[in-house]
């Protein structure tokens, strides 16, 4: 299979002269955007983010003014042009990458700062199919994925956070390439994230169990202190799923969730979300991702007291899943024993009375069933 390649010399620090703006999440852009303005970069912008600069009287070119072409569609096509994507994708040091950009007035972008529609919010929100697919970004990805892959020359942003760094870089004289290749790798994990998040919904939304092919993505929540063992590195990732759980649960509280509090967690909760709540109480006490005991009741307070009996030692430290709402009685007795975790849907008022004493065990709210039956 033949390979194209290009051999090109890349800058150690990159100026940053011009800088386009599209942003679905405006969160800080505004002071970002005006700080750039007076470290003497010329500002495009599209749309939305357009308008808000220049309400707040921050000079911006239109980029319709760019391409020549007004915003079609709804604004499906605005930065699909290539004026934006050749400067976007021109390698600056050759020479006829150059020529094309000159013999088309193409201008040179160094600084990308989008982020994309808000599909895996919109998702958790409704299922209205219509809504989901106007949340589907085109122009944004291919903007990220161009400039991510020109990181010898552009600087990708696609998250607001990094809006101080850059400025930072930009007042030291410009942005390092180490610098721009951590930009472009989060970037690109971005567009992949996003995009597993839009090829879940199609296959479940088409009941397709097994497709040809499966991505997954998620966004990191928390770095973990350490992984299934004190020498490994863990970090807690979570998709736009909103389906209840462990990733989902509201942490009433307790210390944080180490990686095995999470493993078994998940484990408990899921086994009991397999037995229908109005039908029986059901309680889970699992260790090291093995159940101490399991057992139904006609009453939340028998079922724990069947599954500790189960195995009373073991119990000791382990994980509590119940799939109904923790009372006050059944949590007075839980307290009496010394566990890592509870989860529950919902925790009553006297259940956070009784527990509260116990200040590091972690209790968690979920809002629901995993599976309901």
């Amino acid at each position: 299979m033949a390979v194209a390649t290009l051999s090109y010399s890349i800058p150690e620090i990159t100026k940053i002269k011009r800088a386009l703006l599209s942003v679905s999440d405006k969160s800080g852009l505004v002071p970002f955007a005006r700080r750039l303005s007076e470290l003497g970069v010329e500002l495009i912008s599209t749309g939305g983010t357009r308008k808000a600069l220049t309400d707040a009287g921050i000079p911006v070119v239109d980029v319709t003014d760019i391409t020549g072409f007004p915003e079609i569609m709804d604004g499906r096509v605005k930065t699909l042009h290539p004026s934006i994507h050749g400067g976007l994708l021109g390698v600056r040091t050759l020479a006829h990458h150059k020529d094309s950009m000159e013999e088309h007035n193409i201008p040179e972008i160094d600084l990308v700062v989008t982020n994309l529609y808000p599909f895996e919010d919109v998702l958790k929100s409704t299922s209205d199919a219509d809504a989901l697919v106007e949340n589907i970004d085109i122009g944004g990805p291919a903007m990220i994925r161009a400039s991510a892959k020109n990181h010898a020359f552009v600087t990708i942003i696609i998250d607001p956070s990094d809006y101080d760094a850059v400025i930072d870089s930009i007042e030291k004289g410009g942005v390092s390439l180490e610098a721009r290749k951590k930009y472009a790798a989060k970037a690109f994990a971005r567009t992949a994230a996003y995009d597993a998040a839009i090829s879940g919904w199609f296959a479940q939304s088409l009941q397709i169990e097994t497709p040809e092919y499966r991505a997954f993505g998620g966004s990191l929540t928390e770095v973990m202190r350490y992984g299934e063992n004190p020498h490994q590195h863990a970090g807690f990732y979570k998709t736009s799923s909103s389906r209840p759980g462990v990733a989902t649960a509201k942490q009433i509280q307790g210390k944080k969730l180490s990686y095995n509090n999470i493993n078994d967690t998940d484990a408990a909760f899921e086994l009991v979300s397999e037995f229908d709540a109005g039908q029986t109480a059901v309680v889970a006490i699992i260790k090291h991702a093995n159940p101490c005991g399991v057992a139904t009741g006609e009453t939340l307070f028998d079922a724990y007291q069947n599954a500790l009996r189960c195995d009373p030692m073991s119990a000791f430290g382990g994980i509590i899943a119940l799939n109904r709402e923790l009372d006050g009685k059944t949590a007075e007795a839980i307290g009496k024993l010394f566990v890592e975790v509870i989860i529950a849907p919902s925790i009553s008022q006297e259940a956070r009375a009784a527990l509260s004493s116990k200040k590091n065990v972690r209790v968690l709210e979920t809002g629901g069933m995993a599976d309901p039956a």
